[in-house]
């Protein structure tokens, strides 16, 4: 298994459901020059990746605010996490990040979820929970990661 910046962006993309391209790929043009995406490869395939951004992601601009602070401390945002569901189960999202933050020892990352179940998986890879955010009614969880 290979840990590499994606040069072919689309091919990342792809491989993500249409509601999370919908959510990144109009955005795209003005973030593609502070946002680096990262995947796993096996035999040269896509099995899992996500995206590091320095600016403020699209996902959180219902707290434009909020995000530019944690940017401002020097984080930066982990989102888009995903592996694809025939390899689901094999601890590709921890390797991921493992990979990620060996990359980059000293970074810290911060992101935040809306579905309550991963706060198991980012725990356990070493993100701590620092809030509650309300986005339109719904609870999401931001998270912090500090090496």
């Amino acid at each position: 298994m290979i840990f590499q910046s994606c040069e072919t962006i689309d091919s990342y993309f792809d491989i993500l459901p249409l509601d999370w391209q919908e959510t990144i790929v109009p955005f795209w043009k003005d973030l593609k020059t502070s946002t680096k995406a990262y995947v796993l490869l096996d035999n040269n395939q896509i099995i899992a990746g996500g995206l590091v951004f320095s600016q403020c992601p699209p996902d959180m601009l219902y707290a434009r605010d909020e995000a530019e602070a944690w940017l401002n401390k020097g984080y930066l945002y982990v989102g888009f996490i995903y592996v694809i569901e025939e390899r689901r189960h094999q601890n590709l999202g921890s390797i991921w990040l493992d990979n990620l933050k060996k990359m980059f020892p000293k970074q810290k990352y911060w992101l935040t979820i809306e579905d309550l179940k991963l706060d198991t998986f980012y725990t356990k890879n070493g993100f701590k929970k620092v809030k509650s955010l309300n986005n339109h009614g719904i609870e999401e969880v931001l998270y912090t990661y500090v090496s």
